[in-house]
């Protein structure tokens, strides 16, 4: 047993065919103008011979690589994908081959945009709990496998990538770095936001999704703030769902967040990736120390099912 866990360091990865919205509007009816207006996104990295394992591989290898741990000292892999190809072996166990990671638990988990602080939940109460020390926590996505790429109203929105993190058990005297979960769903609207069937494309009800996130979530990601015992005005940085721009901008304008807390909106460049969206964006922002060590973080995730998750994590 254990008081806790903390991430101790990040890594990401994203594939280097750079899309941008310039050329979706050559081949369906967009323009650069009204995807901007509309969610934000300017352009997107999509996969070509990357898998999600391999994409999840790049970005763990990173992670651990800047932890000051080694394979062995990994004992629980897990992650988070919505659009893995490849059903059995799972994806945990696929990374944790390639990195010469020995007998850890390993397993994926699917709760969409939502799936890495998810998965921040379960490996936290796994270190809590005595089950595991160390943990790999990874959110990785190919949603390009999934995405019908003459649908105007979803092809301008997915991207690929991987975000990844190490988390580890804090000593007997040492505060946790990771906050309580707080997850839910709303389940009688999951059929807003679909990938079925065995040669999926994803399915959205675009305003559905839109009024759920800017009327329900934001009542969610304070009561976050409110489990880990940090006022919104405490917070350093604010890393959610890379959805929306105007979504984001109306969570943050509800949490009454100022000018001196760093909002990511790595969607710009990278679109919505799912659940490699936050991860993917913490790594950045860890990459470019636009947020101090130990500083405040309040994740949240969103999306299909509709599922919702976040907690308040200490920058590593």
């Amino acid at each position: 047993m254990t008081a806790g866990s903390r991430i101790v360091a990040m890594g990401h990865y994203q594939p280097s065919r750079v899309v941008t919205n310039d050329d979706l509007a050559a081949t369906i009816d967009t323009n650069d103008e009204w995807i901007k207006s509309r969610v934000g996104i300017a352009e997107r990295r999509i996969a070509d011979s990357e898998t999600v394992a391999d994409m999840a591989t790049f970005a763990a290898e990173k992670a651990l690589a800047g932890s000051g741990l080694t394979a062995a000292d990994i004992d629980l892999v897990t992650v988070a994908t919505c659009s893995s190809i490849d059903r059995c072996p799972n994806v945990a166990t696929r990374v944790a081959a390639r990195l010469g990671i020995t007998a850890p638990a390993a397993y994926d988990l699917n709760t969409a945009c939502s799936g890495f602080s998810y998965a921040i939940g379960t490996a936290d109460h796994a270190i809590r709990a005595g089950a595991a020390r160390n943990a790999l926590v990874i959110g990785a996505e190919k949603l390009s496998d999934v995405t019908d790429w003459t649908d105007r109203t979803t092809a301008v929105l997915f991207g690929d990538g991987a975000g990844a993190a190490v988390v580890t058990a804090v000593a007997d005297n040492e505060e946790p770095g990771i906050g309580p979960v707080l997850w839910g769903s709303a389940p009688e609207k999951g059929d807003a936001l679909k990938i079925e069937g065995w040669q999926p494309y994803i399915q959205q009800e675009g305003q559905t999704v839109f009024r759920w996130a800017t009327t329900e979530l934001a009542p969610f990601a304070l009561q976050v703030c409110e489990r880990a015992g940090v006022a919104p005005s405490e917070l350093a940085a604010f890393v959610p769902h890379q959805a929306n721009t105007r979504i984001i901008d109306g969570i943050v304008k509800r949490l009454g967040l100022g000018p001196d807390v760093v909002v990511a909106k790595d969607l710009v460049h990278s679109g919505n990736t799912s659940a490699a969206s936050v991860p993917l964006a913490l790594s950045k922002l860890v990459e470019r120390r636009e947020v101090p060590a130990g500083a405040p973080v309040l994740l949240f995730g969103f999306g299909g099912g509709l599922t919702y998750a976040g907690q308040v994590v200490r920058c590593p």
